[in-house]
């Protein structure tokens, strides 16, 4: 007699990211937090600003954190601290959200675009290229802008040595990315200056928006910290440069402060959710990969199908069985209405990327998936792979 495989039973809800189990883990740590903001009224730079970037200094070993409004913000600090502007050429990878080219074009300098490598962050490779594309065309070039996208730091082992032969600065894009670490080091302190977004989305989130650089230039940290204030002198009045509003609001900073306490654990449980879907999938579907020392913030968990008409048919399937699913990104940027004119390191198609957007989709990821929730997942998964093309 043969025995139907059991079904494991359909979870009552699966949210592709669980803000609500994290808040009622902390809930009496948020209240007292806020309250506390509230009592003091202090809602602009108050005292809890100042201790939450001494502790993502510690957190993650840089020298020097400056808060501010978002991620957005957080590069854009950087590129007008650094005086880039027009004529000037930065490179940036093109599978990535906008905002990491956005604000290079919004300083009237030119984004250079770079394909991705196996690990669909920018590729080295074509360091050498992007750089002789923008000399060709007058352009000086001044840096470059990995992203962890996924969460998965960029590969600065090749990065380093490449940006240091053409003169680069190197300022590594976070937002997706904090709590990663290469060896032991923490993203916020494997290169000059890092950004991160705190998006509530992000490993680390706030209520609201919200970001920060981290760097160990003292220099650099001064006259951000000026920008960020309308570009202010000794005080508010006396402003000496061009700035920014971009501070970040005390209650989010409280909030944050809470968020940290457990974001190490966080990660962690990050770890155990993408090694219970790598070891349920690996055999069925291209699963991400992590290379030896490093650490993923496993910002999202992303699979790699055949091409974009099994992604729609698994997405579908999945979405019938209640499980949720995302595309990071359905379009590279050198192929988005506003920025297509600009050059790629190629002169053309970048094709790893091209495809990648055509093949990739998200599972549900963050701390709180239980393990029967994980199995459920993985099985609906097998199933959505398996069926009929």
């Amino acid at each position: 007699m043969s025995l139907k495989p059991k079904l494991i039973e359909k979870p009552a809800r699966i949210d592709f990211i669980d803000l609500a189990a994290q808040q009622a883990r902390i809930r009496p740590q948020l209240d007292a937090a806020i309250t506390k903001v509230l009592n003091h009224g202090a809602y602009i730079m108050g005292p809890e600003v100042a201790e939450l970037e001494r502790q993502l200094s510690a957190f993650c070993g840089a020298k020097y954190t400056l808060s501010c409004s978002n991620g957005t913000d957080a590069m854009s600090l950087v590129l007008m601290a650094k005086n880039v502007g027009p004529g000037d050429a930065v490179l940036v990878p093109s599978f990535t959200f906008a905002a990491t080219a956005e604000v290079v074009a919004l300083r009237g300098a030119t984004p250079i675009f770079i394909d991705s490598d196996a690990s669909f962050n920018i590729d080295p490779a074509q360091i050498d290229a992007a750089v002789a594309v923008a000399k060709k065309q007058g352009l000086n070039p001044v840096g470059i802008i990995p992203v962890y996208l996924f969460g998965l730091p960029p590969d600065y082992a090749r990065i380093h040595p490449l940006a240091e032969k053409h003169g680069l600065w190197v300022m590594g894009d976070a937002a997706q990315g904090f709590g990663s670490s290469i060896d032991g080091k923490r993203a916020g302190s494997l290169t000059s200056v890092t950004t991160t977004s705190f998006f509530p989305a992000k490993p680390l989130g706030c209520y609201g928006d919200g970001g920060a650089v981290m760097t160990d230039d003292k220099e650099l940290f001064d006259i951000m910290e000026s920008i960020r204030v309308h570009g202010k002198g000794t005080e508010k009045y006396d402003n000496v440069r061009i700035g920014l509003n971009g501070r970040l609001d005390t209650l989010q900073a409280a909030i944050l402060i809470e968020k940290l306490a457990i974001f190490a654990d966080e990660i962690a449980q990050r770890q155990r959710v993408a090694t219970r879907y790598n070891d349920g999938l690996r055999d069925v579907i291209t699963t991400p990969s992590v290379p030896a020392g490093q650490v993923s913030a496993w910002a999202q968990y992303t699979l790699v199908c055949a091409d974009a008409a099994q992604r729609s048919a698994i997405q579908a399937s999945l979405k019938e069985a209640g499980v949720p699913t995302m595309v990071y990104y359905p379009k590279p940027l050198h192929q988005q209405t506003a920025y297509k004119h600009y050059p790629t390191a190629t002169g053309g198609a970048l094709p790893v990327c091209e495809q990648a957007a055509q093949c990739v989709f998200s599972l549900p990821m963050h701390p709180y998936l239980t393990d029967a929730t994980l199995d459920y997942i993985i099985d609906a998964t097998r199933r959505a792979i398996a069926q009929p093309r």
